[in-house]
């Protein structure tokens, strides 16, 4: 038995993190009995004092380690509080020793991970402004040009003009008047850091933009740089507010009663803080910040700086160059006004002042993309816990726990509704906060090598481009114009091949970032219905199949033996292709039959037979083929550890709500509510009937019936896949032109009808017979859909936007309104911005309400089963009706899911919204809730396939 004693340590000043040997020497070991000591039961320790630092749990109160107060050094080292003689304290068992050894290596470790947050979080920009400025000193003292990635080599080339022009602006503000209201705020940040948020942002902006051939409207990326710098101001600002050091204090005397006054102020809040008063530092923070800017200020500044990054980059082009030519330079960018549509769905065309940046500037970026400045990256900490509106997730960054879409009134809503009604919300969002990630290194290898070869595998997106076809000789009418056509199709696709390829570049560029991170975490906010978001937007568990098998659990735990069934069955439905719509035993045969693929997969991938890439989810399934394949290769596969999240998914999700609210026992049987020997496929049965009504129909007269035609076209290509997503949006507001536009795609991705005009009217015959079909089936939810609409109208005659509280008592009020547009002056053109106004859009708040209600109830069944998971102990994931957690704790996780599905329906839950309506809305006479079956829910808690 060995016998350990802590020394005290000096504790390092902010910025210095501890080295090994300071890490390390906290305490010494004595390979000597404790008896030869003392007895057992009477072991004397010293206890090395808490040393940690307050960082608040909110943007104001997370103060850096560098406070003023420092007291004298210790070894040399600052402290940032007076050392404390050690404790003397007697512990009477020894194995406690090991626990409080392990503790203080765990709270040093997370002191550091905390320090690295901030500093991410807070010094991101400066170091990028940095190492412009290195780079810079490296071409003047070598006189020559770093061999440098492109986007890289255009912002060094950029920087330095841009830091200078904009110096040169904020040194002319203070002497020309009227170039504050083009440039307001200019002055709020060094000009070099205004450089750096301006180039990143347009570049991010026109690189990831494919609708609009290499452009952005001027007005979204005004505004848009004009957030990023009034964001960067708030910390900037901070930052400096609370970084005193002692060489200032000497100098205090001579400084101005203004300025004493500060020092006050800070003297005040540091003696706050020792006391832990954190509710008067937060009110004083919040007397000396001021108020936001308005989207008025962020467009304007917005424009300036766009204005003045046009006038200074440049780019050029050696290639076909002679040596007595002139260099070809040109502007990187230029503002032009182009006829387009603003939204890409939309077929209206406008003229609109936009960005356009130098085909030169493109070239290449989709390959050096990663080098793009990423603000909200995964955390290392745990974020922190969400107390309100904007007190929550990341430590300095501005957070906010809603997605308002610039609707104030969501806004004043979510400001002022109390903390004892959002507390289950709250705790939920902690709780997928507090999930811990890390990469897949094993599958980042995959990735990377099939990337390298050129993707277009496994969904990734092909690196090349498509080939654009050259002018035919003929100089035909008709030829002419199908060249043109071509050539515009193209150039989409291409357009279309870029966009994607930086966004997989960007994704991988955070996993090769996170690789070697012991874990990592997403802060999540919510949308206006209730919906859980990470704030993180590259690479999450949220996105595609790519991102999903780059990550898993950064805490393994032992399979099991119901792990290793569940494993098995996560493998089955990440194949798909139907077999997920076996019944359990089946899938199991399923794996079983397929072992020397799922082996073959895990040790070959590349050069193998590549089994896993006929799966539906390929990176997935491998990811499942490697945990499986060291399961069954174990001598004891039970105790293997597993990482993989094992996924349970809702049967049309949308559909059970309805069948729930309704109470129909026909429609509960076809989503899963009720127990079958294998899963009801509400897909294939809607398609069935969509075959019958077709087959019907292609056996009448073309000459009455124009419709027989495209029955007999369509008849032999309706299958589970061509009426799956117009089904799965049905309930969801899908309209015929959406539901047309669906049907379009699929019957493009069959290559069946290549006729344009032919697609476009089978595509409307199939959408009409597929809602028809689906209305037969579903008449209940219908019904329901119908009385929610009813109620918005009833509403929406008042001007009043729908507005109800979820039964996590979460407040929502539909952001539809008519907007109203003004304009304002800026050094490029005038702007028109649009604000939300007082008449509310009717028809929107009507179709979206039955949806809308429908995502804040499957937002509420997340929450409750994140919130039961927690307190069993279980690690939980949610991605709205998919929820995740480790394989052994599956099974139980498959319990809580129905316990609380069934929990949430056991409330009156229209009779409280339409409550509510009578409550919120007096005087409106409104429907009454429609008749209900006599559904019973308790089946669910027997159904085996309700998720899954």
């Amino acid at each position: 038995m060995g016998f350990a004693t802590f020394f005290p340590t000096p504790l390092l000043h902010r910025g210095t993190p501890p080295t090994k040997s300071q890490s390390l020497h906290h305490f010494l070991f004595f390979p000597i009995p404790i008896s030869s000591f003392l007895p057992s039961s009477l072991i004397p320790v010293t206890i090395k004092p808490s040393r940690t630092h307050v960082l608040f749990d909110s943007f104001h109160h997370n103060f850096v380690q560098d406070l003023e107060n420092c007291h004298e050094p210790v070894n040399g080292v600052h402290q940032t509080e007076p050392p404390d003689p050690p404790q003397r304290v007697f512990i009477q068992e020894p194995w406690i020793l090991n626990d409080l050894l392990r503790n203080d290596i765990e709270e040093e470790k997370h002191n550091g991970l905390r320090r690295r947050q901030i500093q991410m979080e807070t010094e991101a920009l400066e170091k990028t402004v940095e190492e412009y400025r290195e780079l810079e000193r490296e071409m003047r003292e070598k006189n020559l040009t770093p061999n440098l990635p492109h986007v890289k080599a255009l912002f060094l080339g950029w920087f330095g003009p841009l830091k200078e022009a904009i110096e040169a602006e904020q040194k002319s503000k203070r002497t020309k008047k009227h170039r504050v209201a083009f440039a307001p705020h200019i002055d709020s940040l060094p000009a070099a850091k205004m450089a750096v948020i301006v180039m990143h942002k347009v570049m991010g902006l026109v690189s990831m933009e494919y609708h609009h051939a290499g452009c952005v409207l001027l007005v979204d990326a005004a505004v848009q740089i004009g957030m990023a710098v009034e964001h960067e101001v708030r910390i900037h600002n901070f930052l400096e507010k609370t970084r005193t050091h002692k060489s200032k204090k000497t100098e205090a005397a001579r400084e101005d009663s203004t300025h004493n006054d500060t020092q006050k102020l800070r003297k005040h809040v540091n003696g706050l803080i020792k006391r832990r008063r954190l509710k008067q530092v937060q009110m004083l923070l919040k007397e000396e910040e001021c108020g936001p800017w308005g989207i008025d200020i962020q467009a304007k500044l917005g424009s300036r700086l766009i204005d003045l990054l046009i006038q200074t980059a440049f780019v050029h082009s050696p290639v076909n160059q002679s040596a007595d030519t002139p260099p070809d330079i040109r502007p990187a960018f230029r503002h032009t006004f182009k006829v387009i549509s603003k939204n890409p769905e939309q077929k209206i065309l406008k003229n609109y002042g936009v960005i356009e940046c130098d085909p030169l500037v493109l070239a290449g970026m989709d390959k050096s993309v990663k080098h793009m400045l990423m603000p909200y990256m995964p955390m290392l900490v745990p974020p922190k816990k969400w107390k309100g509106y904007e007190n929550g997730g990341y430590l300095f960054l501005t957070s906010y726990i809603m997605r308002t879409r610039g609707s104030k009134k969501q806004q004043d809503v979510m400001k002022n509704v109390g903390r004892k009604q959002m507390r289950k919300v709250f705790e939920a969002l902690d709780t997928l906060g507090n999930t811990k990630w890390r990469v897949n290194a094993r599958l980042l290898g995959v990735v990377e090598y099939l990337w390298a070869a050129g993707g277009n595998i496994a969904g990734l997106i092909d690196r090349k481009d498509v080939p654009i076809p050259e002018r035919p000789p003929v100089e035909e009418f008709r030829q002419i114009q199908e060249w043109k056509w071509s050539v515009r199709k193209a150039e989409k696709i291409n357009l279309e091949r870029h966009s994607l390829r930086c966004d997989t570049e960007l994704k991988l560029s955070v996993a090769q970032k996170m690789k070697e991170e012991e874990g990592f975490y997403y802060p999540h906010n919510i949308d206006f219905r209730g919906r859980a978001y990470p704030m993180h937007s590259h690479l999450n568990h949220l996105s595609c199949d790519l991102c999903r098998g780059l990550l898993e659990f950064a805490e393994g735990r032992p399979l099991g033996k119901s792990g290793l069934h569940w494993l098995k069955i996560h493998l089955a439905n990440l194949y798909a292709g139907g077999t997920e719509k076996l019944s359990y035993d089946d899938r199991l045969a399923f794996v079983e039959n397929h072992l020397n693929d799922i082996f073959d997969s895990a040790d070959n991938p590349i050069n193998g037979n590549r089994w896993w890439l006929m799966a539906e989810d390929p990176f997935q399934c491998l990811a499942a083929c490697i945990n499986l394949s060291e399961a069954l290769r174990s001598s004891s596969p039970n105790s293997v550890i597993s990482n993989l999240p094992i996924h349970q998914d809702g049967s049309c999700n949308g559909l059970q709500h309805y069948a729930a609210l309704g109470r129909d026992s026909l429609e509960a049987a076809a989503v899963n509510l009720v127990a079958s020997e294998r899963p009801a496929d509400v897909y294939s049965e809607i398609a069935v009937r969509v075959h019958d009504i077709m087959r019907r129909d292609s056996n009448k007269d073309p000459a009455v019936y124009p419709n027989a035609l495209l029955a007999r076209v369509l008849i032999d290509q309706i299958d589970r896949k061509l009426v799956k997503q117009t089904v799965m949006t049905s309930v969801y507001g899908v309209t015929f032109v959406g539901a047309r536009e669906q049907m379009k795609k699929r019957l493009v991705e069959k290559g069946v009808i290549t006729d344009e005009q032919l697609l476009f009217t089978a595509a409307c015959y199939a959408a009409k017979v597929t809602l028809t079909a689906l209305g037969e089936i579903f008449g209940a939810a219908r019904v329901i859909m119908g009385w929610l609409g009813d109620c918005a109208k009833v509403i929406t005659s008042e001007n009043l936007p729908v507005s109800w509280t979820t039964p996590l008592g979460l407040p929502v009020i539909q952001p539809y309104c008519k907007t109203e547009r003004h304009l304002i002056r800026t050094s490029l053109q005038f702007l028109a911005l649009r604000r939300e106004g007082n008449a509310v859009d009717a028809k929107k708040q009507r179709s979206a309400f039955p949806p809308n209600f429908i995502h804040s109830l499957d937002s509420s069944h997340m929450m409750m089963t994140a919130l039961a998971s927690r307190d069993a102990g279980l690690s939980f994931a949610g991605v709205h009706d998919s929820f995740w957690t480790h394989a052994c704790d599956a099974e139980k996780m498959s319990h809580i899911l129905r316990e609380k599905f069934v929990e949430l329906y056991n409330m009156p839950i229209l009779e409280n919204l339409l409550e509510d309506f009578e409550t919120s809305y007096p005087g409106l006479a409104f429907p009454p809730v429609p008749e209900r079956g006599d559904f019973d829910l308790r089946k669910v808690l027997e159904s085996p396939y309700f998720f899954n």
